[in-house]
């Protein structure tokens, strides 16, 4: 983002290794890779095409030990888990409070929907940070924005605790979204800058569940903390969790290559006085306020002139939204219907993690039939081919909506065993969650290859409204539709999107050949 691709292009700088340790500038810069690439800006002038053979771009040497793919086997693993532990951690955060509404309603004596502003605004911040932070990475390092968000976050929390209004409560959770969500933009980055394609099926299957397994724990655990020890100590609870995370945060090391690359050069010029020795980022640095087009204003007209990524953003938040959906409607089901305690509610979403851990012993497999496909096609594979998966689990989200509407109250009375059905429901909607997501949002990535940071901003964005909007409705929604039918609108809506997938696997290529931005 930071790098002026329409002048620069696109380069294989950061991942190229040279015993030179440089490759020059003009042999080293190409289009970006979509059906209306020119030659890159900074090549059609033949003098400044000139000034750019005497440039050398600063690469990794042979084994080089700054190089953070050259990181021990082990070290690489104990990175992705502090990545996707991270993930789980600020959304575990954002649900942990669904756990014990009750209480929380009774001390500041207001209703429902005003609590649930408490997941809302949180998950609004959610949206808004990555905007934020996924320039700003760019510019200083991952590690300084793995660190620095985190522990101002963890401040964030004590008002939570300490709240002696809603009004302290809710603007503080406003923040604590706004800080926490730094891991959401950085670990897919830092767990890409580490392993090869070849190597990361397993460690991006992990960061594709995290952000939907984490909201998953918050009500397992926040239901029995606020059952036994009162709702305040939820936020001291997710206090310490954070604290530890972030100790864990400071462990990781820098492993963004351009301004690994960056530093190098700055060394390099004052070491050997070699002006001429520099990086892509800082040959063809964007101005400022290209830089806040890119981040506030590109994602949102790429949405509106893009039907791909509008279609896989909305699925994306469909999918989002009803995980959030489920914290309010578990309640409806097994807290009022079967009379539950808050404890045992949040012992229900077990099975959601369930059809997550299904996913995960999935995902690795789709990344190997997409390699396959990949070599079938000699080496240079369809960004459609990553859409399989996401075929595979768009069936199941609905059907998990049937089965919860239909066997719960009254349609299924409560005794005996009558509770495993609507229990039971949370498997295939797990399963599908996270093959949708995985898929989704590989094909934006491989789809969009020049213009990665704004779709996923823009996906980000979708993604975190519908979940900020779901809690503020869903707990009526069932009230006056009835268990069935409030589940089976949204399984209809499911239904609805199960064809986008399948339309895109047969007509995605066409529709690219008509975006400026797509791949070609």
């Amino acid at each position: 983002m930071t790098t002026n691709i329409e002048q620069g292009g696109f380069t294989d700088e950061y991942r190229t290794v040279t015993k030179e340790g440089y490759v020059h500038a003009d042999l080293a810069l190409r289009p970006i890779p979509s059906h209306h690439s020119d030659i890159p800006g900074a090549l059609r002038d033949p003098e400044k095409a000139r000034e750019l053979s005497n440039k050398k771009l600063v690469t990794f040497v042979p084994d080089d030990p700054e190089d953070p793919r050259n990181l021990s086997y082990w070290f690489k693993w104990y990175v992705t888990a502090v990545c996707a532990f991270s993930v789980v951690e600020v959304a575990f955060a954002s649900a942990v409070i669904t756990g014990d509404f009750h209480d929380v309603m009774d001390e500041f004596h207001m209703g429902n929907v005003v609590v649930a502003l408490s997941v809302t605004l949180m998950v609004c911040g959610f949206g808004i940070g990555p905007l934020f932070w996924s320039p700003m990475s760019e510019m200083l390092g991952r590690r300084l924005l793995w660190i620095v968000p985190s522990f101002i976050y963890v401040i964030f929390i004590i008002p939570c605790a300490v709240a002696k209004n809603i009004q302290t409560l809710l603007i503080a959770r406003f923040f604590c979204g706004i800080f926490a969500s730094a891991p959401l933009t950085l670990a897919g980055g830092t767990i890409s800058d580490i392993w090869d394609n070849e190597e990361r099926g397993f460690a991006i299957a992990l960061f594709a569940a995290a952000p939907y397994g984490g909201p998953v724990l918050g009500p397992i655990v926040g239901g029995f903390v606020g059952e036994t020890v009162g709702w305040r100590w939820i936020f001291w609870v997710q206090m310490i969790f954070a604290g530890v995370m972030a100790l864990f945060k400071c462990t990781i090391p820098e492993t963004f290559s351009p301004v690994i690359l960056k530093r190098r050069a700055q060394r390099l010029r004052k070491e050997t006085g070699d002006e001429d020795m520099v990086t892509e980022q800082e040959l063809f640095k964007v101005p400022f306020a290209d830089l806040l087009v890119e981040t506030f204003v590109r994602p949102f007209g790429m949405l509106a002139t893009e039907p791909i990524l509008l279609l896989l953003s909305l699925y994306i938040a469909l999918i989002y939204g009803l995980l959030y959906a489920f914290f309010f409607s578990y309640p409806v089901v097994f807290g009022e219907d079967y009379q539950w305690n808050d404890g045992k509610v949040g012992l229900t979403f077990i099975s959601v993690w369930i059809g997550l851990a299904g996913a995960l012993f999935v995902t690795p497999r789709l990344e190997a039939d997409y390699r396959k496909r990949m070599l079938a096609k000699g080496g240079k594979a369809e960004p459609e081919d990553r859409l399989v998966g996401m075929m595979i689990g768009s069936v199941w989200v609905p059907i998990s909506l049937f089965i919860f509407g239909w066997t719960s109250p009254p349609y299924v009375q409560p005794g005996g065993g009558s509770w495993v059905g609507p229990v039971s429901s949370g498997i295939p909607f797990g399963f599908g969650m996270v093959t949708i997501y995985f898929s989704a949002n590989a094909y934006i990535i491989d789809a969009f290859p020049g213009y990665v940071a704004s779709a996923l901003a823009a996906k980000t964005v979708v993604r975190s409204g519908s979940g900020a909007a779901m809690p503020l409705f869903i707990t009526a929604m069932y009230h006056n539709l009835g268990n069935g039918w409030a589940a089976s609108t949204w399984a209809f809506i499911s239904l609805a999107m199960i064809p986008i997938p399948f339309l895109f696997y047969r007509y995605g290529k066409a529709i690219r050949a008509t975006s400026k931005r797509a791949a070609a």
